[in-house]
């Protein structure tokens, strides 16, 4: 008898492990339908700004991640200062609204976690100066995005909703100078590392499930 209930219970164990294995090989291949799926709606939307270098890439350090990345010189700073260049805020005013129809749509809202707006600094000054000044051009950032998709600048109120979704979403946060750019030699580029960056997460599996159950349930724990 314990032998048998012991082959019983190793049963269990193999037939879980198996299934929470599938689930999870289920989930890698959703997120990675999501995140390619997402990556071809934005290079469409943006393509204008392709020959300038515009790109959303994978994040390496991140598989639930997107990169969007600014064509050069069109979100870089000058040295202290976190004042958007011109060239920037026509950037933004072009981008911003067709990212916010595109993440804030049916067919991405649901999984779209959050978009970070990522400040950097290059190496010149203290940590003491570079952190905060990486955050305040985040700042500007965000809040130069957010006034783009006000009511003045976009009066069409089938995209009055977007706003309030884009505001859900995005963060802004300060990096300093960890991430600096380099040219091909490994030598920093100061220019370029005095720059912003889009980064937008889709949700991970748990997310979605709990999403799921959440909906589910109502707002009153009831079906």
């Amino acid at each position: 008898m314990t032998d048998l209930m012991t082959s019983l219970a190793v049963i269990f164990i193999l037939l879980l492990v198996a299934s929470l294995n599938n689930t999870q090989q289920e989930g890698e291949m959703t997120r990675n339908a999501i995140l390619l799926k997402l990556q071809q709606r934005l290079d469409q939307e943006l393509s204008q700004y392709k020959e300038q270098g515009f790109e959303v890439k994978n994040d390496p350090k991140d598989p639930l991640g997107l990169i969007v990345v600014v064509p050069e010189g069109l979100l870089n700073f000058e040295v202290n200062k976190a004042e958007i260049p011109k060239p920037g805020l026509e950037f933004l005013r072009t981008i911003v609204p067709k990212m916010a129809s595109t993440i804030c749509s049916e067919d991405f809202r649901k999984d779209v976690n959050s978009m970070v707006v990522e400040g950097h600094t290059d190496s010149t000054g203290t940590d003491d100066l570079n952190l905060p000044l990486s955050q305040a051009r985040s700042m500007a950032v965000v809040r130069e995005s957010l006034q783009v998709l006000g009511p003045a600048q976009q009066p069409d109120p089938a995209a009055a909703g977007e706003r309030p979704c884009f505001l859900d979403l995005i963060s802004a946060t300060g990096r300093g100078s960890v991430e600096r750019v380099t040219d091909t030699e490994g030598a920093e580029d100061r220019a370029r590392s005095r720059r912003v960056v889009f980064k937008i997460r889709v949700r991970s599996l748990e997310q979605r499930m709990i999403r799921q159950v959440v909906k589910a349930t109502g707002p009153a724990g009831e079906p």
